[in-house]
């Protein structure tokens, strides 16, 4: 009764469950490994001691950054050059902006250093004016944003002096100089009185180190998958029973095998003919052939 499986249109649909079914199982595997990454990191983070506690080294030492990196405190000299203003960001609940100077090291490239946030609207702000002359820097080293960081606007269309995301890659094209690919926020306000207007922007964990909305949707997505493959599963026993029924119901002659090719009934009767419409009466005084008094027209 199975002989159905190895016709050629059943093969095609077992060659489909059979690639389909470990797929999602590896993609279920793979999410879950991921969540269960970023609990592990979360865990490894809270063990750990704060990193702007830990003593400040000097910038190149802790490039590239990562995990372990983000938020030690990085030192850095040099000279404050180009301004740029990065609107809605948010502290405290409340909306406002960074204020972002770009610091020229000895070695020519550039370091994006947050020197504070102010709140309300970019466009038009007065801002304290950045220390001159030659400075050292100490901050906690943060990576590049990117399109999924928070508060990032990556539309574009700001007005001049205004950037939407803090990256290498968006501040290179802004400034004649290298920018270093990381960027460091000042804990505290600046000395003599420039920044005391400004707040510190804390620094942000690392991304994907935390149990954030992120970690919970790989979660979501492991259980996707495993219902995926139980449902390829699942239609294909429902498509085998259903070929296996229908190919009884012929053999036990339920079913013509081609019910366009069913034999006529003998016991139905022929629909009997229409009847013929009937010819006028030639006596009829309303026939055609009379006239109003009966007389026949000839």
């Amino acid at each position: 009764m199975y002989r159905f499986l190895l016709t050629p249109r059943w093969w095609g649909i077992n060659l489909f469950v059979v690639l389909a079914i470990p797929f999602c199982v590896f993609m279920g595997t793979w999410q879950l490994g991921r969540f269960e990454d970023r609990v592990q990191s979360h865990e490894q983070a809270e063990k750990a001691p704060d990193p702007s506690t830990r003593a400040a080294k000097p910038l190149d030492a802790l490039l590239p950054v990562d995990k372990v990196t983000s938020g030690r405190p990085a030192t850095a000299t040099g000279t404050y050059a180009d301004q740029f203003l990065v609107p809605g960001r948010k502290l405290d609940d409340r909306q406002g902006f960074y204020v972002l100077n770009m610091l020229r090291t000895d070695g020519g490239k550039a370091l994006p250093v947050v020197r504070g946030w102010l709140p309300g609207s970019a466009t038009g702000a007065r801002v304290p004016a950045a220390p001159e002359g030659e400075v050292t820097v100490t901050g906690d080293l943060q990576a590049s944003e990117n399109s999924r960081s928070d508060g990032v606007n990556a539309r574009g269309g700001l007005p001049k002096g205004q950037v939407g995301m803090i990256s290498a890659a968006t501040l290179v094209n802004l400034v004649p100089y290298d920018v270093y690919d990381a960027w460091v926020t000042l804990p505290e306000a600046e000395a003599g009185g420039t920044g005391g207007a400004m707040k510190p922007v804390p620094a942000a964990a690392p991304e994907g180190s935390g149990l954030d909305l992120k970690a919970f949707q790989n979660l979501g997505y492991t259980g996707e998958w495993f219902v995926f493959a139980g449902f390829v599963l699942f239609m294909w026993f429902r498509l085998v029973r259903r070929e296996a029924e229908a190919l009884r119901d012929i053999e036990l002659g339920l079913v013509p095998e081609d019910p366009a090719a069913a034999p006529e009934d003998p016991a139905t009767p022929d629909p009997a003919p229409a009847p013929a419409p009937a010819d006028p009466d030639p006596e009829d005084p309303a026939s055609p052939d009379r006239d109003a008094a009966g007389t026949p027209v000839r």
